[in-house]
């Protein structure tokens, strides 16, 4: 088999590995995308499909969230891609749940800029009939996130860079080895210039040793979804409740944050031990997407545990409602996870190669974003 040439290669087909060879493509660079399984079967298509700026680190990180959001929506323009822009609704239903809100919105001016605001009780339940209006305070509107649903999103995206960009994306194909310009294939012996390694939750097969020291442990997470809701039920705004504002750097320097993780700590005990937080988003076909729990180590066992099911289940019903609340599916996904809040992992271990990993569970809100940083040579680590 003749050797063939490139400029750019990407090895990995997740949203991390689409992002760098559209960014690629963009600037006119032959690219060729190698995944070794047939199709995306990792946390790229396990997670809720929102593109959640509101939730990001503010300075940089929001940025980059906020310009992925941007090609998301060009990405859309151009493809059958279903992109709604929901927005999101964190709900208070607590007063230190509403003072950490408070205090985000009068710390954050770039989220004002782009909207954010307090709403009331009766107009959060305009903007979504699944809000549960016993006893909220208030909530905080964000207009920024998008949901684009991910069993849809990736396979979009990978089309558009085949039939759009001419990318040779190649599903089915490992990456044996790198040896650039020389990269060994199991669909033959391929040459290019650079190589963004984008293999998310393998980091062990290619350059390890760009991993030993940086702490990147993996997290497992438990999600369930509905069948679709009955008479086309819309849920409207993504929602999330108080539990959320623990979760997410966007909050991390409130100091009205402290109230809140004592009371959940002696409220929500379960929770906080096994990292739950809630969010309710929608899928295309109707269906409601509900999680999630975090668990961190190197290996995980395969299995779910129903009581944290039910403590998701619990904890959203608290805060809201459905006309069909039944399960349909579970699952668990796992992605890589940095220490210390730090949103991503870009490292040059031999010229030319560039590894990209550790974007947790941003990576449908970030990638776009980064990739093109770090495809354009403007990347400096926030």
């Amino acid at each position: 088999m003749p050797t063939q040439q490139v400029d750019t290669a990407v090895v990995g087909g997740g949203i991390v590995g689409l992002a760098h060879a559209l960014a690629a493509a963009r600037r006119g660079d032959r690219v060729v995308l190698f995944e070794r399984d047939d199709y995306a079967v990792g946390a790229s298509i396990r997670n809720f499909g929102l593109v959640w700026p509101v939730g990001q680190q503010p300075g940089a990180v929001y940025r980059r969230a906020l310009r992925a959001r941007e090609i998301w929506l060009e990405v859309a323009a151009s493809t059958d891609l279903w992109a709604p822009r929901t927005g999101s609704l964190h709900l208070a239903h607590v007063a230190d749940e509403q003072a950490v809100l408070e205090e985000f919105l009068a710390t954050v001016p770039a989220a004002v800029e782009q909207g954010c605001r307090m709403v009331s009780a009766e107009e959060a339940a305009r903007l979504s009939p699944a809000v549960r209006s016993e006893g909220l305070l208030s909530a905080l509107w964000s207009p920024t996130e998008l949901n684009v649903d991910p069993r849809r999103a990736i396979p979009t995206v990978a089309r558009l860079l085949a039939e759009q960009y001419g990318v040779d994306v190649r599903f089915g194909t490992t990456v044996r080895g790198l040896d650039l310009p020389t990269i060994d294939t199991t669909a033959g012996t391929w040459r290019a210039e650079r190589v963004f390694v984008c293999s998310g939750n393998d980091f062990e097969t290619l350059y390890p040793e760009a991993f030993a020291e940086t702490g990147l442990t993996r997290c497992k997470l438990q999600m369930l979804r509905t069948a679709a809701q009955p008479g086309g039920w819309q849920l409207g705004a993504t929602l999330c409740g108080g539990l959320t504002l623990l979760h997410y750097a966007a909050f991390k320097h409130c100091a009205s944050l402290g109230a809140l993780l004592e009371r959940a700590q002696e409220e929500l005990p379960f929770c906080r031990e096994n990292g739950i937080h809630v969010l309710l988003s929608q899928t295309a076909d109707g269906a409601l997407t509900i999680g999630d729990s975090h668990e961190y180590a190197r290996t995980h066992h395969p299995f779910e545990r129903e009581s944290v099911n039910r403590a998701i289940m619990d904890y959203l019903v608290s805060f809201a409602q459905a006309p069909d609340l039944r399960i349909a599916e579970r699952w668990t996904g796992v992605y890589p996870s940095l220490p210390g809040g730090a949103t991503e992992l870009v490292v040059r271990p031999q010229p030319g190669v560039t590894v990209v990993n550790g974007l947790g569970g941003a990576g449908m809100t970030l990638s776009f974003g980064l990739a093109e940083e770090v495809v354009s040579g403007t990347y400096v680590r926030p």
